[in-house]
């Protein structure tokens, strides 16, 4: 067993200093070996590198799973954790604020559709809904006019159809929207 440094856990610190050891094959086999190991590997270096033709597909399965599961499986739940993170994930592999925007619109859309058809009481998630309507119009104000508008015209539907989940999340949602008018 080899002996431990007095750390107790490494950090990226002691990762990079190991790495520099490593030649080009070296380095190319290690990055092979993580992308073999999980799909969220695999998922990151395609965003990473722009391969693929959609590069946003995978992480709008991810918030549609989670935010609008298949009601008529057992084992299908809501998480407004799992489907943010897919979003933070993208957020970490490509950064782009065109991207982000739609992945935040697409989880308002999912959501609020799901809650719409199937009714939706937890007051936890639709805050959360709420709260990713906020950062969606805001990430979305950052991008040129034709962006934004396409972007804006989404999210004032998704506005529009949550003024039926009771809760004022239709009415906060008129309140954020006013105030990027």
């Amino acid at each position: 067993m080899s002996k431990r440094t007095s750390k107790s856990r490494p950090t990226w610190i002691d990762v990079k200093d190991k790495l520099a050891n490593f030649d080009r094959s070296g380095l190319l086999g290690l990055v092979q070996d993580l992308y073999d190991t999980h799909k969220d590997n695999q998922t990151f270096l395609h965003s990473r590198l722009g391969l693929g033709e959609d590069i946003l597909k995978p992480y709008k399965q991810t918030i549609e799973r989670w935010v609008s599961p298949d009601v008529f499986k057992d084992d299908q739940r809501t998480s407004v954790t799992k489907a943010k993170q897919a979003i933070s994930s993208y957020k970490k592999a490509v950064g782009d604020a065109g991207g982000l925007a739609e992945l935040m619109v697409y989880y308002c859309e999912c959501a609020s559709d799901f809650s719409c058809s199937y009714g939706n009481d937890d007051v936890d998630y639709l805050n959360a809904l709420v709260r990713m309507f906020a950062q969606a119009l805001a990430t979305a104000t950052t991008l040129p006019a034709d962006s934004q508008a396409a972007l804006r015209a989404r999210l004032e539907q998704v506005c529009e159809n949550c003024h039926n989940l009771g809760y004022g999340v239709g009415d906060s949602m008129d309140d954020i929207l006013l105030e990027y008018t």
